[in-house]
């Protein structure tokens, strides 16, 4: 995974509500357990027209002129909620999306992201209105975010969203849930040949 500080790109504006998991990357596209390969059946059932995926909807944003190579998404209310695939943001990545914005997002969606290095900003509606107005008045505009100072920027505005800081820690360094342990990996060792000299026992079975 690599680190992430800051990204600037052009913000496709998904304005729906409730987008679940499914939306994002349908079932029939689970079978597979490598990373690589799902952008292609991202948002499957709104980008085309036919099952097979070979005729796009030409009023699906992502199909549309500079939101096709879009790094940035925008979003409404609770993006990603529904099932907890990971799929979901290896879909998102595998697209090229690095920034997703949005009011809110499903709790398990959110930590899925970022363990797969992507940003959520959670902004206020407001706020979000006003990104997404800025992408309505400027096509293929240019979005910013910086994760040090964890600000989002859109035409000239700066805004503030919030961020723990183990999640925080975890993207500026590129590190998922093993790579966030591996940290220890000497403590980890020196507490294992410890145990198996104050008990061997365990080290037989």
């Amino acid at each position: 995974m690599q680190p992430f500080k800051t990204h600037t790109g052009v913000a496709a504006p998904l304005d729906r509500v409730n987008v679940d998991t499914d939306a994002i990357i349908p079932k029939q596209f689970l079978r597979k357990i490598e990373k690589a390969g799902f952008g292609r059946h991202l948002f499957h059932e709104w980008r085309y027209s036919d099952y097979e995926g070979t005729k796009e909807n030409p009023d699906f944003v992502l199909n549309q002129g500079p939101f096709r190579k879009a790094t940035v998404l925008l979003a409404r209310d609770n993006f990603g909620c529904g099932s907890s695939r990971e799929h979901a943001p290896w879909a998102l990545a595998d697209f090229g999306f690095k920034v997703i914005i949005a009011p809110s997002f499903a709790d398990i969606f959110y930590n899925n992201c970022v363990k797969n290095g992507i940003l959520l900003a959670r902004l206020k509606s407001q706020e979000v209105d006003e990104i997404f107005a800025f992408a309505a008045k400027n096509e293929g505009g240019a979005v910013s975010a910086d994760l040090p100072s964890q600000t989002v920027t859109a035409g000239g505005r700066v805004y503030k969203f919030p961020m723990d800081a183990f999640n925080k820690e975890c993207l500026l360094k590129g590190l998922d849930a093993i790579g966030w342990t591996m940290q220890f990996k000497d403590n980890i060792s020196d507490y294992e040949n410890k145990m198996k000299s104050e008990r061997p026992w365990i080290s037989r079975v």
